[in-house]
């Protein structure tokens, strides 16, 4: 079968990213022709080549169109419609797919991989990495209702024109039920993990990243993710700066690139020690510092399209056994209270982050007792290779 990938933003282990697709695809590959329609994004981005950029037996086809956290909305809707054109004409061009897999985040990528399938006569599947365009659209970064009214109704065209929807956690799966589409045609597959990379996180990686940066016998705090506009990142900086005025044991650890960058910065300079921006680390290689963490934290502004978040930190966090805070009130929420692997704590609420932390630190046995049951559910439920699986049988019967 002859699969056709339309996604915007390809990563691979090398990269300070989730690199959920590249775990897919190379499943994929191995019994299917697998082209990938993508940009270059991120091949800059990468700080170790311990991996081929794509998966053995992907063909790729790559338009040169750049994109970064950074952008502001104009720049970036540019970008979105640049890859969307783009991809369209060359949907065309390749050699005829059995089935179109269009992958939103953004949701003008999702549309292009239905106008080739349209205009081609072939099955396509959407997966939905985010809510689009209720995301943006919550962000402020739509103005006008028009523009608004157009996206929304693009998003339902989507919806009804797909073979299959393949949304990213159970609340999303909701969202696209309560518009419509019959539940059979709706298949939830977590963003999930790579436990094989997790299994690197040895005690002895552990220890010598301990060494290497002084942090043998601290308490380390661990955000890891980007820096960006939706995730709460001015709460996080303010608790981790109450906390360094008192808890001297304590070290916050921000790993990562984006929006909110400098003002992390400029705290790590007011405590330097104890509150510090490492940049961002390849995905092959976060685990250990993940490992190294007391805790992790998964946080969100307080927005109820954000609750639906399938973030790819928690599921890194859990496989390495360490316990989680949340801050979505949303399945993530219900998820961590349900198997005990983590805590939630309020969006934008820094006061109550900072006492819920001196807590958890001041009770060993509870965090331990939390991150066994963590690396259990994700050894159980969110191992990319089981979710692989998963989805090419979707694929395969969405392509007969």
């Amino acid at each position: 079968m002859h699969i056709a990938v339309f996604s915007q933003y390809h990563t691979n282990p090398d990269c300070p990213a989730t690199s959920r697709h590249y775990t897919l695809l190379a499943h994929l590959a191995k019994t299917h022709r697998v082209t990938l329609l993508t940009t270059p994004a991120w091949r800059s981005q990468r700080l170790t080549h311990e991996f081929p950029w794509v998966p053995p037996g992907v063909e790729i086809r790559e338009a040169q169109v750049p994109y970064e956290n950074k952008m502001g909305p104009a720049r970036r809707a540019l970008a979105f419609a640049r890859y969307a054109a783009w991809a369209v004409r060359e949907g065309l061009r390749m050699d005829k797919p059995d089935v179109i897999w269009g992958i939103s985040t953004p949701l003008t990528a999702a549309w292009a991989a239905a106008q080739v399938a349209r205009r081609r006569q072939v099955p396509w599947v959407f997966e939905v990495q985010d809510l689009w365009p209720a995301f943006p659209i919550a962000m402020g970064a739509v103005p006008t209702a028009l523009a608004r009214q157009q996206l929304y109704r693009m998003e339902k065209r989507l919806y009804q024109s797909a073979r299959h929807i393949l949304p990213l956690s159970p609340d999303m799966a909701r969202y696209v039920t309560n518009l419509g589409i019959a539940p059979s045609n709706v298949t939830t597959v977590l963003n999930g993990t790579d436990l094989d990379l997790a299994a690197c996180a040895t005690p002895e990686a552990v220890a010598a990243l301990q060494q290497k940066h002084g942090l043998a016998g601290k308490h380390v705090i661990l955000y890891a993710g980007t820096f960006g506009r939706a995730n709460d990142i001015p709460t996080l900086v303010a608790a981790a700066e109450t906390m360094a005025a008192k808890e001297l044991e304590v070290v916050w650890l921000f790993l990562g690139h984006g929006f909110f960058e400098p003002l992390i910065a400029d705290a790590a300079g007011r405590w330097p020690g104890r509150i510090r921006l490492m940049g961002g680390q390849a995905r092959h290689e976060v685990f250990s510092w993940f490992a190294l963490a007391a805790v992790s934290l998964v946080s969100f502004l307080n927005l109820p399209v954000l609750d639906s978040n399938s973030p790819a930190k928690l599921y890194d966090s859990l496989a390495v056994g360490t316990p989680v805070i949340v801050t979505n009130q949303g399945w993530t929420k219900a998820l961590v209270e349900e198997y005990g692997c983590g805590w939630y704590v309020p969006a934008g609420n820094a006061e109550a982050l900072a006492a819920k932390l001196r807590i958890l630190l001041a009770n060993p046995q509870l965090m331990a007792n939390a991150g066994r049951k963590g690396r259990h559910l994700a050894t159980q439920a969110f191992d990319r290779q089981t979710l692989a699986g998963v989805i090419e049988r979707i694929l395969e019967k969405a392509g007969e």
